[in-house]
């Protein structure tokens, strides 16, 4: 039986609309980039580890950026990430409340800088997105036979968007493990956003996550690019909400080629993780 003597690392388990992640304060453990992979893959592995879509390790920025602090983030199955809207907005209230930075700030990541605002008494975090870039509409893709059009833009990630018949009854995991591995995407792959349109300001999304591997309760940057998608094809306004498979909803402000992404940044627990029962050791 595992005891108090035995390593451990305190962390936070966080969600964002359930895009679940642990997080880490790694101003004094100091982990280094070369082992955050092997970690990631373990803790976030269900059964075995804490279980996430996704590890965030806080630190220090570095001297001469804008940042108030930075991250490193990983994917569950160990691939980093330049970027992720929902992470970004629970280590942006993380932040916040460790101390790292004020309710205003900005958040440094792979993608660039991210403003975020955090609202404690709400419990809700609202940020700004990298510049979308790479916008192309009405892609045809053949998967298995079947024709697809598709809509593709990278809101600090890459992501493919396609409006099917039948939302609710489709089966994301194979739709989306096929195009998200298409040659169309190749080298390195993208998320796959399935929508369906309620209204000129409303969304319903399922996401196909890249490094996850799976449909999650809900895609931050999959929600931008969706909203970002519809906008370009006129079917919905500048103002959109989005309701996620996990039941949250995630509001979406374009302005003047700028996206917002707000909603819910929740923190369900904190604790200590057992290295030894991970197969991981201290630097």
């Amino acid at each position: 039986m595992n005891t108090p003597t035995h390593p451990t690392v305190p962390f936070f388990k966080m969600h964002g609309s359930g895009n679940d992640f642990v997080l880490i304060d790694n101003r004094t453990l100091a982990l280094p980039q070369a082992q955050m992979a092997e970690w990631a893959r373990r803790i976030c592995r269900t059964a075995f580890g804490v279980g996430a879509d996704g590890l965030i390790f806080l630190r220090q920025a570095p001297a001469g950026t804008p940042a108030d602090y930075a991250w490193d983030f990983y994917n569950a199955d160990g691939s980093r990430a330049a970027m992720c809207g929902n992470g970004s907005r629970c280590a942006a209230r993380l932040a916040y409340e460790l101390g790292m930075a004020g309710r205003e700030h900005v958040l440094g990541t792979d993608a660039g800088p991210i403003r975020a605002r955090v609202n404690p008494q709400a419990g809700t975090v609202r940020v700004q997105l990298t510049p979308p870039r790479s916008l192309a509409l009405h892609t045809t893709l053949d998967v298995d036979g079947q024709e697809h059009r598709v809509h593709f833009v990278d809101t600090g990630v890459p992501h493919a968007v396609l409006f099917p018949e039948g939302l609710a009854a489709l089966d994301v995991r194979t739709l989306g493990r096929a195009l998200r591995t298409h040659p169309h995407f190749a080298p390195a792959g993208t998320n796959v956003n399935f929508a369906r349109v309620d209204g000129p300001g409303a969304l319903t999304l399922r996401t196909y996550e890249r490094g996850v591997e799976n449909e999650t309760y809900a895609c931050g940057t999959g929600a931008a690019a969706t909203a970002l998608v519809a906008h370009a094809l006129g079917l919905t306004g500048p103002e959109v909400r989005v309701t996620t498979s996990g039941g949250e909803v995630l509001q979406i402000g374009l302005e003047n080629g700028t996206v917002f992404l707000e909603g819910p940044a929740i923190t369900t627990y904190r604790g200590e993780m057992f290295l030894d029962a991970l197969g991981l050791t201290l630097p």
